[in-house]
Formats: C-alpha cells, sequence, structure tokens
C-alpha cells in the first residue's frame, strides 16, 4: 500500500499543535497523514530522510533553516504579527478553528479544485445502519436507472460486495487500485478509469476491492477527492455510491452528497437500531444531515439473474419503478 503524503505542523506551543494534528487526523479532512512537531530539531530530522509534501509552521518557528528543509510547499501560521515572508508563501491565521485551517491549507496547496464536485454532477449515496435490507440492489437499480438520464459511475464501498460471482467475472483492477492512484498527481486518472470500469449498457461500475483492509482506513476527505476527481474525468452527471457499515466517521461523506437514501425495515430491531442512529446524530448535532435523509421502504424483489441481466430486471422490475419515482421527486427539489 502506497504510504500517504505528509502535512506537517510545527509550532512551539505544544498544546496547540498536538491538538489540531489530533483533530485534523481524527476528522480525515485532508487526504495526508499529520504529523505534529514541537521543535525545528526534530522537524529538521524528519525531512532528512522524507519528502513533507505540505508544512504549516508558525512564526516563531519559521527560519532560514526551513526553507532549506525537503518541503514542496510552506505555509505560515501567523499569530497577527506580520512575519516578513518571502511573496511566495502564504499565511493562515492561528487562533482560528480546525475547519477553517483545513479548508485554506487544501487552498493553498491547490487542493481545492480536486474536492470541488462538478457543477452538473450529483452524488446520490444508499447507506442504512439496517443489515439485509435490500440496500445494494436498491443502489444497482438506481445507478441504472440514473444512466438513463446521463453518465452515470457506481462505486461499491462494501467490505464484500460478491460482484465477483454475481457478474460472473474476474476484475484486474478494482476501488482501491483507482483511489490510491488518484493519490500519485503523475497518473492520468481518466486513463485508469477507463481502463477499470465495467460498463453495462449506460451505467459504468467501478470494481469494488477485493481485499477489505485496502479500503477500510481510508477517510472520507480521501474518498471525497477521489469521487470529485473520477467525477471530472469520466465527465458523470451521477455518482452512486453504495456504503457499508464499516466506514470510519462516514456521516463525514454523507453530509457531502447530494441526497442519502436509507432504506429501513418494519421489525422492532431494525426499528430500534434507526432509532439509536436518530439518537446519535442528534447528539452530534447533525440534525442537518438527518433533514436531508430520505428513509425508504424498498418493494420486494427476487433475483433470478446475474450480470447485465440482473440489471435490466432490476431496472424494469418493482425496484427500476420505484427508483425512478425518487428520481423524479429529487428533480423537483432541485428545480
Amino acid at each position: 500500500m502506497k504510504k500517504k503524503r505528509v502535512f506537517a505542523i510545527c509550532d512551539l506551543e505544544e498544546a496547540y499543535v498536538v491538538r489540531l494534528a489530533d483533530y485534523l487526523n481524527s476528522k480525515g479532512m485532508l487526504p495526508y497523514q499529520v504529523l505534529a512537531f514541537t521543535s525545528l530539531e526534530s522537524l529538521s530530522r524528519y525531512a532528512q530522510d522524507n519528502e513533507i509534501e505540505i508544512l504549516l509552521i508558525s512564526t516563531d518557528a519559521m527560519t532560514d533553516e526551513v526553507r532549506e528543509m525537503n518541503v514542496r510547499r510552506v505555509i505560515i501560521l501567523s499569530d497577527g504579527e506580520e512575519p516578513g515572508l518571502d511573496r511566495e508563501e502564504a499565511v493562515i491565521r492561528k487562533y482560528q478553528d480546525s475547519d477553517s485551517i483545513a479548508r485554506q491549507v487544501m487552498s493553498f496547496a491547490g487542493e481545492t479544485k480536486a474536492v470541488e464536485l462538478p457543477e452538473n454532477c450529483r452524488i446520490l449515496a444508499v447507506w442504512s445502519p439496517v443489515a439485509r435490507c435490500g440496500k445494494t440492489l436498491f443502489a444497482l437499480t438506481l445507478a441504472q436507472t440514473a444512466s438513463e438520464e446521463g453518465r452515470t459511475l457506481y462505486l461499491n464501498l462494501e467490505d464484500y460486495s460478491g460482484f465477483e460471482p454475481l457478474f460472473r467475472t474476474t476484475y484486474r483492477s478494482d476501488t482501491a487500485d483507482l483511489i490510491y492512484a488518484s493519490r500519485d498527481r503523475t497518473q492520468n486518472l481518466a486513463v485508469l478509469l477507463e481502463s477499470a470500469v465495467q460498463t453495462f449498457g449506460s451505467l459504468d461500475i467501478v470494481p469494488p476491492a477485493f481485499f477489505p483492509d485496502d479500503i477500510r482506513n481510508i477517510r472520507p476527505a480521501e474518498w471525497l477527492e477521489f469521487i470529485t476527481a473520477a467525477a471530472a474525468a469520466g465527465d458523470y452527471r451521477t455518482i452512486v455510491l453504495d456504503i457499508g457499515t464499516q466506514m470510519q466517521d462516514v456521516t463525514d461523506l454523507l453530509e457531502r452528497c447530494t441526497r442519502c437514501y436509507v432504506p429501513i425495515l418494519t421489525d422492532p430491531m431494525s426499528r430500534a437500531k434507526v432509532s439509536q442512529f436518530d439518537r446519535n446524530m442528534n447528539a452530534l448535532g447533525k440534525e442537518v444531515l438527518l433533514s436531508s435523509m430520505v428513509r425508504i421502504y424498498l418493494p420486494e424483489v427476487t433475483v433470478r439473474s446475474s450480470g447485465a441481466a440482473l440489471l435490466d430486471d432490476l431496472a424494469y422490475g418493482k425496484m427500476g419503478q420505484f427508483a425512478r419515482r425518487l428520481l423524479d421527486e429529487e428533480a423537483q427539489r432541485a428545480a
């Protein structure tokens, strides 16, 4: 597995730098490994053997020695004093909320374009706290019906998708290969995407990861960076995400989606799980996400085919009719 690029923070105020690094790592807001340094000596030792993609460094720690280190981009963390910077050195205010610092770092690092979804593209997520609710069949149907309106990409982010036996094929590359390639700016994601996707009619499917561990530790910010890059590379109008319950900080990704469909069931255990999820979201202050979720009871379908025939059966059966109605409602909301 390729190592993540390094985003280093150096500040002589130990409590501040450790707290900021821990927060950014825990939220997964940046597609980097965030490292904290509380002295120039430790930073210098690390830079001797490792490349630092971005260095966010406080004014009082900035020296000419730092400018000679193995660092691709330096950003000054200013406490309000004018540091006498070189013309190309960017400045971020030190005492502000961590989310704002992360957004400014991404902008200064030239990452903003990578995480902006193309204007004419939407992300439709399918996720549920309830197991065995028909989520994947619905997500496939949603993608297939959406592809009737324009180019659509389906991404399965589950641990075990079962797609190779379901589609009676073996994949040479999968989602994990593409997301690691997207980290490497020297590779052409559009070419790699075209060679990896499996096309069924007007629907493109990226083969799910074969080994769950290959994607289990990918953070929401990295998923979003890859998804938006793939949307632009493939000129997709719709991205459908089939998300499993194992993803870390899943709500951080769901909040960035255009719409999240949540299949649920009526039995007591399922209702209890949904109730617990609602309480968790309210406790975390995520009422906006809750209000944007569309909870659905799926029609019962019987799977009798596989591969392209399965997609056709879904699209032109009861599940397809159900998905088209949802897409029509989504279009009315957007109008």
